[in-house]
């Protein structure tokens, strides 16, 4: 039956290699693909799936392509394109580890990427802009989508996310003239999802802590299962906020016991900043970290602890995205929600047009970078020119110029 969904699964593909700029110019290369090119959603829809993934820990953008899976395939196709979507970053990051310890990296030239951010920041505004037009129509939606951007821009939390959201969809159910056009079947709820990942969870901790006090020959194993699974199960606000929990497990707890750091605090920004030149999820920088914790084991187990690390990142926010949006679907037909998610949808376009303005300000000013800024929005919003054509001439102008 998946054999009439390889063209989709075939676009997934292609735009794994592409999706440069972390989740928010994610969003920019979905409406290109899935929604102007294969028409596999709405826009509508999209921000739909996005707004309800905002609110789940772990990667929104992995969640929110898997969603778009979901409504063609089913779970069989969400979880092969989740697969397919994590498979070049990881396997990229998780080369980098074995590259960072055998080998010379500061020889390694990025010239490839120099306008890749600001291009991630074209794709952004383009995203922000096309979900406008559906989704500000009144005073209402104007205000909620300012105030999201300025909140957003100056706290810079990820609690942020969650929080503007909820306080949108409040403010639009002061409205009284939006009900459902028509009540639905109600979907099936299968709770062994949320089950599975209870049973994971405490099997996970009990083996971690029976490993370490039973001193077992090769206990990191288990310990690393364990972290990086109750990372994805916690961690909102995309993989930048891995970073201080990695740091706190593997650097700052360890000294504080007396005991070698796992990651060097050297180590762990070298892999951020190499996360930022891959296509893909933010979260695929966890098999570098997996490689580096088991690197001293030798290759066979750095490329088990590549395996494990993403494996159990990603596992936890897939077993509670497949338990928690049948409920959404349920709920989102009652009046309340229904009136909600015109404000949560507002309140979602201004945290995407706050993080390409953020985005912009983590990057130099400098003129070039404006004018890539530029003309990629203008490519994206005014030409059919297929976006990942627009990625790859970025970056053979980036490998020429420099």
């Amino acid at each position: 039956m998946l054999l009439r969904h390889v063209p989709f699964l075939k676009a997934v593909m292609l735009y794994s290699f592409t999706a440069f700029g972390g989740p928010q110019g994610h969003m920019g290369m979905m409406v290109r693909t899935f929604v102007q090119g294969r028409k596999d959603v709405t826009e509508e829809e999209l921000l739909e799936y996005n707004a309800f993934c905002q609110m789940l820990p772990g990667p929104s953008s992995t969640q929110t392509i898997m969603l778009i899976a979901m409504k063609r395939g089913g779970v069989p196709l969400a979880i092969l394109t989740l697969m397919l979507w994590v498979f070049p970053a990881a396997l990229l990051m998780g080369a980098f580890s074995f590259l960072l310890i055998y080998f010379d990296f500061k020889n390694i030239q990025s010239n490839l990427f120099s306008y890749v951010q600001p291009m991630s920041v074209g794709f952004v505004a383009f995203a922000a802009a096309r979900m406008m037009r559906n989704s500000i129509r009144h005073m209402a939606t104007w205000s909620i989508m300012v105030g999201s951007l300025v909140v957003t821009a100056a706290l810079r939390s990820p609690w942020v996310f969650p929080i503007l959201m909820l306080l949108g969809g409040t403010i639009s159910n002061f409205s009284n003239n939006r009900i459902p056009d028509q009540q639905v079947k109600p979907k099936r709820i299968n709770w062994i999802n949320l089950w599975l990942f209870a049973a994971i969870f405490l099997v996970a901790g009990i083996f971690s802590e029976v490993s370490r006090t039973h001193d077992w020959h090769h206990r990191r194993v288990f310990s690393l299962f364990e972290n990086f699974f109750r990372f994805g199960s916690i961690v909102f606000g995309g993989g930048q906020a891995l970073l201080p929990m990695v740091l706190f497990q593997y650097i700052t707890r360890p000294i504080r016991m007396g005991e070698l750091p796992i990651l060097t605090s050297q180590q762990l920004l070298t892999g951020y900043g190499m996360v930022q030149a891959v296509p893909g999820p933010v979260f695929s920088i966890c098999s570098f970290m997996g490689g580096m914790a088991m690197s001293q084991y030798g290759p066979v187990w750095q490329v088990l602890g590549c395996i494990i690390a993403t494996t159990a990142v990603f596992l936890p926010s897939t077993l509670l995205l497949f338990f928690l949006f049948p409920i959404y679907e349920n709920l989102k037909h009652h009046v309340i929600i229904y009136r909600a998610l015109e404000g949560i949808n507002a309140a979602v376009v201004g945290i995407i047009w706050a993080s390409g303005f953020v985005l912009f300000q983590s990057i130099p000013f400098e003129w070039s970078n404006l004018v890539v800024v530029i003309i990629t929005f203008c490519l994206l919003y005014f030409t059919k020119i297929p976006s990942p054509l627009i990625v790859l001439g970025w970056l053979l102008l980036g490998w020429t110029m420099n």
